[in-house]
């Protein structure tokens, strides 16, 4: 039974639908999960389900993480923290895997300093699952790097590529170099150095890529600094949130319109799931000696059993040791 870590403390909708998506997960997936934070606030919403005792436990913590404080501080000072707790559970081998909707650098910098990196992975990356027209690429890094150099680009490429062959069951999945053109010498210094290294790496690197061709499916792994990386994140959940928004304006502008939109109900019910970050549920957090997952800030119950659910597939398919013999 795979064994993963929520921290119950941590988002914006915490700790009631950390711990109801977290219950909801335990109906489809073969797994025991620990609940970290304070006992008494995470037993009271608990009482409202049924569920296999067995299969969850609470791990009493005293302290919690705000987004507002410095994440190398909060770290070193709060060890009695649900996110520092959680982190000494992987590092002790008691969990495989944790999930957190709580501070982003809080989780980057605790999991790079506790839980540790792979043996030869310079920098880890968050990796973020991008919708497109055949379904998705995997774009890294999406925000933990925002400086980087050429070589971590090159380990991006790998591990990504080691996720959708193991994970999404791409076999040999293609690489591209996100880039403000597709010429070989387009873009800045770090796109000029890392072309050359993901050409000459052996694996399916089919060149740049522009932004505006992402949503096409041009490639299965997408690899940039985490600056850039971020932006298109950003972007494309405002637009797609306008997107929506804009359509459902013009599909209730007149009675023609709503008839339309009446009789294409489910088909736009299908097209809005494929970009709603809840059916995702997190981002991995790639390069790691253990699993983390990090899920948006506001996840409501949905978006955390979308996050275990991928913790679990993660875990189950052994993904970590896998990238692990890669580095090596």
């Amino acid at each position: 039974m795979i064994t993963i870590a929520i921290d119950a403390m941590g988002g914006d909708n915490a700790p009631a639908e950390i711990v109801k998506g977290a219950v909801n997960s335990l109906g489809s997936h073969d797994i025991k999960l620990l609940l970290l934070g304070k006992n008494e606030p995470i037993e009271a919403e608990l009482t409202g389900f049924a569920y296999p005792k067995d299969r969850v436990e609470i791990i009493d913590c005293s302290e919690v993480i705000g987004p507002e404080e410095s994440p190398a501080a909060a770290i070193k000072t709060k060890k009695d923290s649900s996110l520092v707790v959680g982190f000494n559970l992987l590092k002790q081998e008691r969990a495989c895997a944790i999930v957190s909707a709580g501070s982003t650098g809080a989780l980057l910098t605790g999991a790079t300093l506790i839980v540790g990196r792979i043996p030869g992975v310079e920098r880890p990356a968050l990796a973020t699952p991008l919708p497109n027209e055949k379904g998705f690429s995997l774009m890294l890094d999406s925000g933990a790097n925002v400086d980087a150099k050429p070589n971590y680009l090159l380990q991006f490429a790998k591990m990504g590529s080691v996720y959708m062959e193991s994970v999404a069951g791409i076999t040999n999945p293609k690489v591209g170099l996100i880039n403000i053109g597709t010429e070989r010498e387009k873009g800045n210094q770090l796109a000029k150095e890392a072309y050359p290294l993901l050409e000459s790496s052996g694996l399916n690197f089919i060149g740049n890529v522009e932004a505006r061709d992402i949503p096409a499916g041009v490639c299965d792994v997408l690899v940039c600094d985490g600056f850039v990386g971020n932006v298109i994140l950003k972007f494309m959940e405002g637009f797609a949130g306008s997107m929506f928004n804009m359509i459902k304006k013009e599909l209730t502008a007149d009675l023609v319109s709503k008839v339309g939109a009446l009789l294409s109900k489910n088909a736009f019910k299908r097209l809005k799931a494929g970009f709603d970050y809840s059916e995702v549920g997190g981002a991995p957090f790639i390069g790691l000696k253990a699993l983390v997952v990090k899920a948006h800030g506001s996840s409501d119950a949905k978006a955390i059993e979308g996050a275990v659910r991928q913790a679990a597939l993660f875990a189950g398919r052994g993904v970590v040791e896998k990238i692990k013999t890669n580095m090596e």
